[in-house]
């Protein structure tokens, strides 16, 4: 499993080292903490539903903020619906997870295996999101038992208005 400490190598943009080293937040909204590639490092998600662009803020075992561009040539769109496009739920949703996955590779304590859903709970969507919005995913992790589940809070917004909000709920496979 690479951890972004294994991430700061000199192929690593500098950002990603001042991270690493205990900075909390990029210093240009444009420069990722963690790229697409970054991302594909530590998480198992490929296309079409790899839903995380970049990593634009992180706290070791605390939170991190992401980015998901929403574009009209994603697969859902042909039927979600036609000449109404709208992003289901269910992918704001797994985004904000795969968010949360970010947080949870990273804890020192786990060592391999595979973080899966184990429950949704209180999840409201306010506003659809439609082709050209730009998702921000915050998730922050609220408790971690046995070292095998954890509990996270996720909200989604564009342009500062809400979107979604939930609880997740992981379970740690080997």
């Amino acid at each position: 499993m690479s951890t972004l400490t294994d991430l700061n190598t000199t192929d690593a943009p500098s950002h990603v080292e001042a991270q690493a080293n205990g900075s909390t937040k990029s210093s240009d909204s444009t420069k990722p903490i963690l790229a697409i590639e970054d991302i594909h490092k530590l998480l198992p998600h490929r296309y079409p539903f790899s839903l995380v662009d970049r990593i634009i803020e992180y706290v070791p075992g605390e939170r991190a903020v992401g980015i998901k561009n929403v574009t009209f040539n994603e697969p859902h769109f042909q039927g979600h619906f036609p000449g109404r496009p709208i992003m289901p739920g269910v992918l704001i949703v797994e985004a904000m997870a795969q968010v949360g996955g970010v947080v949870l590779t990273q804890m020192s304590d786990v060592q391999g295996g595979l973080f899966l859903f184990a429950g949704i709970d209180k999840v409201r969507f306010r506003r659809p999101v439609t082709p050209g919005d730009q998702l921000i995913l915050t998730v922050e992790l609220l408790c971690v038992k046995r070292r095998r589940f954890g509990k996270m809070q996720g909200r989604a917004e564009v342009d500062g208005q809400l979107v979604a909000e939930g609880e997740l709920m992981f379970s740690l496979v080997d």
